[in-house]
């Protein structure tokens, strides 16, 4: 195989770093709070959160994380995730990127230094985890992570070096864990030039750390139509953690559901372990349905199949069919400022600039406020008056 030119690579985050455009990183919902202090924090990331308002003793954890570009906030508002937690009651924990680790807002899950055990962005949301689990009591034999392109990537990075913390993950149009180290080797992997063999794809995961097992169960989803993660990603992911869990290649279910193909590989007493949703048409991006979970925007793709719903399910946490048809009274309604169409999944991480240490809770910024900043943005576009 032949790998790609320095240039080429440079051409390509010179390209994703033109289109990001601004607004990007715009926290518009205020329905996050951020936990100001859980531990050394080597990966230098915030730690955002969403408690329901009736948190059940003993409640779940589910941790989101973000593609390139977004924002924990812009991200709960496409995917509907808070609307979720506040109608099944469970908490969420949104690890959010800084511009000053990565110029795309980008989780770094191909730098060594930040995909390892016990060191940096991994070991900070440990870190974020541990201290959710302690300050509300939360389940520890309940916590699930998922994640989108780079977030999901990361998602991997997380069951892979700390399966022992996850009871269920969900990677949504990311990549399998290990397969890259440096940016041109990302982007490779991303349009699954040179990625590893079945084998080698297992023993990634079997030396990340030193667990044995059980290993959480995990949901994979991708766009049959993604030209930014290669489904070939897809495929890899199923026979890294098939191996994993010691199932046969051939899965124990083949199904449609919406019109998207399913396909679930079961362990010996019927417990589905893997399932892989395929959706048909959809480019890269999250799965959402127009049933009052999330909403569309830039990434998250109306395709007629809620992912949030699914994997809620797939996890044991959503509610019964009958109360998933009441959409919260309590939804996000604030606008955001319109994102631009590219999304990086890595970009390196500038030299001349330190992380920001982790901010503190600050009071969101009135709805009016956030209106006449859209505005004013508008305006120096041309678009308005």
């Amino acid at each position: 195989m032949t790998m790609r030119k320095l240039s080429d690579t440079i051409a390509r985050l010179s390209a994703y770093r033109t289109q990001l455009g601004t607004g990007a990183g715009v926290d518009a919902s205020g329905r996050l709070g951020t936990l100001p202090e859980f531990g050394s924090n080597p990966g230098a990331l915030l730690a955002r959160t969403y408690l329901p308002h009736k948190l059940p003793a003993g409640a779940p954890l589910v941790v989101v994380l973000h593609g390139c570009t977004q924002t924990a906030s812009g991200y709960d508002l496409g995917s509907g995730w808070s609307t979720l937690a506040e109608r099944d009651g469970f908490a969420l924990l949104f690890p959010e990127q800084q511009r000053a680790n990565n110029a795309n807002l980008c989780f770094n899950w191909f730098e060594p230094g930040d995909t390892a055990r016990g060191k940096g962005e991994a070991l900070s949301i440990s870190q974020m985890i541990e201290a959710m689990i302690a300050r509300h009591g939360l389940d520890r034999s309940r916590v699930f992570i998922t994640g989108l392109s780079a977030g999901g990537a990361m998602a991997g990075v997380m069951l892979a070096t700390y399966p022992e913390l996850f009871a269920g993950g969900a990677i949504i149009a990311g990549l399998p864990y290990g397969v890259a180290a440096t940016i041109p080797e990302a982007f490779d992997r991303m349009r699954a030039h040179g990625l590893p063999g079945e084998q080698r794809l297992q023993d990634l995961v079997r030396s990340a750390s030193r667990h044995d097992g059980p290993w959480p169960g995990i949901s994979i989803w991708q766009g049959s139509a993604d030209r930014t993660v290669s489904p070939a990603n897809a495929a890899a992911l199923v026979a890294q953690w098939r191996g994993v869990h010691g199932l046969s290649a051939e899965p124990s279910v083949s199904e449609s559901v919406d019109g998207h193909r399913r396909r679930v590989w079961r362990d010996t007493d019927g417990r589905d372990l893997i399932e892989e949703y395929s959706i048909a048409g959809m480019g890269h991006g999250t799965p959402i349905a127009a049933d009052g979970i999330g909403r569309p925007w830039p990434y998250m793709l109306n395709t007629g199949i809620s992912s949030t719903q699914r994997i809620a399910g797939f996890w044991g946490l959503a509610a019964s069919e009958a109360e998933k048809a009441k959409p919260d009274a309590k939804a996000p309604t604030a606008s955001l400022p319109v994102q631009t169409p590219a999304m990086a999944a890595c970009s390196a991480r500038p030299e001349s600039e330190s992380p920001r240490e982790t901010d503190r809770w600050t009071a969101p910024p009135a709805a009016a406020g956030v209106r006449k900043i859209i505005e004013d943005a508008l305006r120096s576009a041309g678009l308005m008056r």
